[in-house]
């Protein structure tokens, strides 16, 4: 039976996304506000969403936030009743609130709402997120960003393809591959903020290993997603400013504690004698939204 998930509830299933709420809702567009479920001044807009959503396949609505004339909500599915909250997976929509009308934005697990963050300046934050792609496997990591696309009067995901968004940790590399990925956000001088993921492909003794370094921010003249790719002369300080966390949001560094982190950062205290092959080579990916 559809329902609508209580806050008290929902700090029971998810108290790192409530505790992380602490951390985000100050910085927030002063256009925004997330729904309190047990306040009257918020009841229609709770009531409006609920029958926008009536006739899809949802067990409870996690959360709804506001911004002008559409909500960005979460609703949880629990395909089994007595089962833990771990098990639920999530799907964000964007709900009219002038018209029934709701859009799918992307589907996961683990949904974690971390921070707003400003990726383009002169622009309004968007916010951030950590989600994964199943629950109870060796699920890959990804990272988005939701904003309020004023041209469409909806709310937006960055970096979309399908499901998939910025890959910060993966569990299924090539055959004979080992590889390790580096992600953090880096804060800029000018105030902004940018995505970079490094993946490390090590072939081994087949050939020497290759470096992909991606940074993901957006477009301050079109607003749409933008993906770059690192030259030759940014490629080695931008190592080691990911692999030192210098300047860096910290609730996302993924993979500072790594072996190949470690190496770069103190040579002296491991039996690496040779750099890795600073090359890059493969075609830049789509950069998500059109």
């Amino acid at each position: 039976m559809t329902r609508i998930l209580s806050v008290r509830f929902a700090v029971c299933i998810s108290f790192f996304l409530v505790a992380s709420f602490s951390l985000f809702a100050q910085q927030a567009q002063d256009t925004f506000h997330w729904v309190d479920f047990h306040s009257t001044k918020d009841q229609s807009v709770v009531d409006w969403v609920t029958r926008s959503l009536a006739a899809e396949n949802w067990t409870a609505i996690r959360e709804i936030g506001v911004e002008y004339d559409a909500a960005l909500v979460v609703t949880t599915l629990r395909s089994n009743p007595q089962g833990p909250a771990t098990n639920d997976t999530f799907t964000v929509w964007s709900a009219s609130l002038t018209r029934h009308t709701t859009t799918r934005l992307l589907q996961g697990a683990d949904l974690r709402l971390l921070s707003w963050l400003q990726l383009a300046p002169g622009h309004p934050r968007e916010l951030a997120a950590f989600y994964d792609d199943c629950t109870n496997c060796n699920a890959s990591t990804f990272f988005t960003a939701f904003y309020y696309d004023l041209s469409q009067h909806a709310w937006a995901a960055r970096w979309l393809h399908g499901n998939q968004a910025v890959t910060v940790r993966s569990v299924t590399p090539p055959p004979g591959v080992t590889w390790t990925q580096v992600f953090a956000v880096f804060a800029n001088p000018n105030g902004d903020e940018a995505a970079v993921a490094w993946t490390h492909f090590d072939y081994g003794t087949q050939k020497p290993p290759v470096d992909y370094i991606y940074q993901y921010d957006v477009d301050p003249w079109t607003n749409l997603d933008r993906v770059q790719i690192a030259n030759d002369k940014q490629v080695v300080p931008t190592e080691q400013r990911l692999c030192s966390a210098q300047d860096t949001v910290p609730v996302f560094n993924i993979g500072q504690d790594s072996q190949l982190c470690r190496a770069l950062l103190h040579p002296e205290s491991t039996r690496e004698k040779e750099k890795p092959c600073r090359c890059r080579s493969g075609a830049l990916p789509s950069s998500g939204r059109k």
